[in-house]
């Protein structure tokens, strides 16, 4: 098998919604887009991602009353904090401010407007390493 593209399908209340919300914010770009449905890329490396009206008829029957909930749409990014200053300025909404984990990731989060995670993610150097936890906890 040789994956050529990546693609996360997400089942919205509003297409339209979220369509804007990762043009404006996140930068992509919409490759195609019809009733109900918006296919969006990136010229970089993230993921394609494709949005489908909840209720299409596309969808099986067990999948149309489904919406995307309880998942975060995680991106890898450089200079995080200028990111997130960016889109503070743009009026995104923040829903998480950013931190830093002691694993050595930094993370910040935004909520579209049918309810999607998307966190911005920066890898650092630990502040601990695993040895200095295993012996914590002896």
């Amino acid at each position: 098998m040789n994956v050529s593209v990546s693609t996360l399908s997400l089942t919205v209340a509003d297409v339209d919604a979220s369509r804007d919300f990762l043009t404006t914010h996140l930068g992509y770009q919409v490759a195609m887009a019809d009733d109900g449905f918006a296919s969006l890329t990136r010229d970089d490396a993230a993921v394609d991602i494709v949005l489908l009206r909840r209720g299409i008829e596309v969808l099986p029957d067990e999948q149309r009353d489904q919406q995307a909930a309880g998942l975060i749409l995680a991106l890898t990014v450089t200079d995080l904090e200028a990111e997130e200053a960016r889109l503070r300025g743009e009026g995104a909404p923040i829903t998480m401010p950013l931190r830093e984990e002691p694993w050595g990731e930094r993370l910040f989060q935004m909520t579209d407007p049918n309810g999607v995670v998307i966190q911005l993610v920066e890898w650092t150097t630990p502040t601990r390493s695993t040895e200095d936890e295993d012996a914590s906890c002896t």
